[in-house]
């Protein structure tokens, strides 16, 4: 009897043993000090699994034309239901099946159950129109000090004049809010972390970009030092939700080399389920950066491109995309109130009129092509691929 117990108690711990490893969980200490349970990153072979049941995806950042900001677009008294589900209509019609979407930590501060409501409705309409989402939670671009409320209006021909970072300079400069955005994205990814209508999460984009020109000069001076820091929070508090969605945060520029990367590329490398970047450079530099990420094995997302002054165009890069099947991702959908059609310069450039030829954006407001040829071929050659 004696023997009989002590192997019931053997087979037990081998079972809750081999149970951990399958969940792959760990055990491990939240910043505020309570115990958490947080899955680990994906293997090659988890994520390579994942990726091969994934159509190819090509789709864009989007925000609606009436949205200057990610507060506007999602906030409840300018939430657009019938506008999201206007453009997203003009997404579909040229084979688009994914969307990259950006959050923000205040309107999880201001109104979390209203917006985990509207987060839901964009998600029906969505996939309505067989629209994956990648949503983004903290972003490190344009205005540091962002507002909750009435956004302002949008300043004539200036790219981007209303986007704003999440968090804010403030917020990222006081500890005290830390708990704060902690609590932002645990219940929103433990809200959300089985909805198989979201591709994945954005954990946190461009977190080093200084702003140049536009806001560098208020920018704080440590801010690669204190995003770095809160990036490697930021990861550990999405898995701690266990999220069967994969995790991501987009190298952007510089050197990506393994000897020459810097720290915070290389944490967001590391930390990555999957492997997402940007660029706006030509069709060679996209290839050269595509081989220099092969070395981690897993899948590819391009998650912004699409500058054609620069040579970052549909026709140059979705062949390339295609041939080693990387998700696709350009910037801008319809041309509206981020007015991201002007280009970056126009920060330190003045514009009158539209530019000679558009920096982003698909769509005019009316839903009418910008150019008929590049949407043709948008939707030929993702029907090459996803009909069959």
């Amino acid at each position: 009897m004696k023997n009989k117990l002590i192997a019931i108690a053997l087979f037990s711990v081998l079972t809750i043993s081999c149970n951990k490893s399958k969940n792959e969980v760990k055990t491990d200490q939240s910043p505020t000090g309570t115990s958490v349970t947080e899955r680990t990153i994906w293997t090659k072979e988890k994520a390579n699994t994942w990726y091969a049941k994934q159509p190819w995806l090509v789709g864009a950042n989007f925000t609606p034309g009436n949205a200057i900001n990610q507060l506007e677009m999602w906030q409840k008294d300018t939430f657009d239901p019938k506008k999201i589900d206007q453009e997203l209509g003009w997404a579909e019609s040229i084979g688009m099946n994914v969307m990259r979407v950006y959050l923000h930590d205040l309107l999880h501060k201001d109104d979390a159950e209203g917006f985990y409501k509207r987060m839901d409705e964009y998600l029906t309409i969505a996939d309505k129109h067989h629209i994956k989402t990648l949503f983004v939670l903290f972003d490190s671009c344009w205005d540091p000090f962002p507002v909750s409320g009435k956004q302002r209006a949008p300043k004539p021909f200036l790219h981007n004049s209303g986007w704003v970072q999440s968090p804010g300079q403030k917020a990222l400069l006081d500890e005290k809010q830390t708990p704060r955005l902690e609590k932002y994205i645990k219940e929103t990814i433990a809200h959300f972390k089985d909805d198989n209508r979201i591709l994945g999460w954005d954990v946190w984009n461009e977190p080093d970009n200084m702003n140049r020109p536009a806001y560098v000069k208020v920018e704080t001076a440590n801010k690669e030092e204190l995003t770095y820091n809160l990036l490697k929070k930021a990861f550990q508090w999405a898995r701690s939700s266990n999220p069967s969605q994969p995790l991501t945060s987009g190298v952007w520029a510089g050197d990506w080399s393994e000897k020459e990367m810097k720290p915070i590329f290389k944490l967001q490398l590391e930390q990555s389920d999957v492997i997402s970047f940007h660029c706006y450079d030509k069709p060679a530099d996209f290839t050269k950066r595509i081989n220099e990420l092969k070395r981690y094995g897993k899948p590819l997302l391009c998650t912004e491109y699409m500058a054609r002054p620069n040579g970052s165009t549909f026709e140059g890069f979705l062949p390339i995309a295609k041939e080693n099947k990387i998700a696709m991702m350009n910037w801008g959908l319809v041309d509206g109130k981020t007015q991201t059609k002007f280009p970056w310069d126009s920060w330190t450039k003045k514009y009158t009129s539209a530019p000679p030829v558009w920096f982003h954006e698909v769509f005019n407001a009316d839903g009418t092509p910008y150019k008929k040829t590049e949407t043709d071929f948008i939707k030929k050659i993702t029907a090459e691929v996803n009909s069959k």
